[in-house]
């Protein structure tokens, strides 16, 4: 694991274009035998995963995230209970994502800030492209504005 405090010399370059990514993995099985999904690097995922991580026991009223990744990229899946994410990009768009099926998942590019809130019984699956760096993390609102001259919504 790398701590270092120092941020790459470039961030990642924004596309252009920024949409939301819902990531659909389907799912096998049935009712009768329960179900299975699966999420391959390649294939349905964007990205080779490098770490994976999952939260859980979150408090209602905690509210996570509230960073973006200088490279980092991510999916979020919601394996139990149901998550609400809110991701902003630097043109100044916010989209609200609720995640409550486990067969979906939102693609979260490095440049984006976001956030989540759990219901209690929230199981949080994160894929990730990296492993974690203290310095891939931008924790400051403002600083993410800077780092991506991030606009304003109007």
């Amino acid at each position: 694991m790398s701590l270092a405090s120092t941020p790459p010399s470039t961030p990642w370059q924004v596309p252009e274009r920024l949409e939301v990514q819902i990531i659909d993995f389907g799912q096998i099985g049935g009712m009768g035998s329960g179900y299975l999904t699966v999420a391959q690097s390649q294939v349905s995922l964007p990205f080779t995963v490098r770490r994976v991580f999952w939260t859980y026991g979150t408090p209602t009223e905690v509210v996570r995230g509230q960073h973006a990744h200088y490279r980092t990229e991510q999916v979020l899946i919601a394996v139990a209970g149901r998550i609400d994410v809110t991701l902003e990009f630097s043109n100044g768009e916010v989209h609200n994502i609720c995640l409550d099926r486990p067969q979906l998942g939102v693609y979260i590019p490095p440049y984006a800030w976001h956030i989540m809130h759990y219901s209690h019984d929230a199981i949080q699956l994160a894929l990730a492209s990296l492993p974690y760096a203290a310095s891939d993390y931008i924790r400051d609102k403002q600083k993410w504005r800077e780092t991506y001259q991030v606009n304003r919504p109007r």
